[in-house]
């Protein structure tokens, strides 16, 4: 993967699933892994919560730097002021990192700009994917002020840090508006969806246009993720497909 960047593998191969690590078998951390490769699966989903910004706590970056694969690292920062911390997780090999309009008042273009300094540790010729996401309630039209800063725009169809939620089916309307908002902009934004997603909507949602569509449960269910995974996949190329 030398020499090219994340963002360009991503145009590859997008639409695709980016697959939530947290519930997986973190004991068998290293199998669980190679299977989502074997799947055919290109990036993994790492949800940083930290108590604050949401209500769970989950990891930070020595699970990070602990998943030896070759999949990129999409790590989800949903934490409160994110600023200082940044540098531990891009030195923890993410490849992808991704914060959010309401997690630092009013710095979020700061944010983006210092993520925009540092190198990848995994390969400083890929570069880094910047991202920002955006809560259910938080209207589209504010990664407005930092779209020359961003590399993707992820909408989340739940309230972060609560499990067993439904997908809003107002995400569609908000998926609509962020795809004008990038057409207009003139930049290559990945447009991403994360939450209340499994096997029986990912073909729904992944007509929404989204180019990153983040799913966990539904592929670690603790039965069949190797079947999980391709069924997914599988379900987002026949979208593009139809589409």
């Amino acid at each position: 993967m030398s020499g090219e960047s994340v963002l360009k593998r991503l145009r590859e191969v997008t639409p695709t699933i980016s697959v939530g690590i947290l519930t997986a078998d973190l004991l068998s951390l290293g199998t669980e892994l190679a299977i989502l490769d074997n799947a055919g699966v290109k990036l993994l989903h790492i949800d940083v919560m930290d108590g604050y910004f949401c209500p769970k706590m989950t990891c930070g970056p020595p699970l990070i730097k602990a998943l030896k694969s070759s999949l990129f690292k999409d790590v989800h920062l949903m934490i409160q002021d994110p600023l200082e911390k940044l540098g531990d997780y891009v030195a923890a090999g993410a490849d992808m990192i991704t914060v959010h309009v309401e997690s630092e008042r009013n710095h979020i273009h700061r944010v983006l700009q210092a993520l925009g300094t540092m190198s990848n540790a995994n390969d400083s010729d890929r570069g880094l994917v910047r991202g920002v996401a955006l809560n259910p309630g938080t209207p589209v039209e504010a990664v407005q002020p930092v779209i020359d800063e961003v590399d993707l725009i992820l909408l989340l169809a739940v309230n972060p840090g609560w499990s067993s939620q439904t997908f809003i089916s107002s995400t569609q309307r908000r998926l609509n508006r962020v795809s004008e908002i990038i057409r207009d902009s003139g930049r290559d934004i990945l447009l991403g969806v994360d939450g209340g997603i499994n096997r029986g909507n990912i073909a729904e949602v992944a007509r929404m246009g989204a180019d990153i569509i983040v799913t966990g449960s539904a592929v670690f269910d603790g039965k069949t993720p190797a079947k999980n995974a391709r069924f997914m996949l599988s379900a987002v190329r026949d979208a593009k497909k139809d589409g």
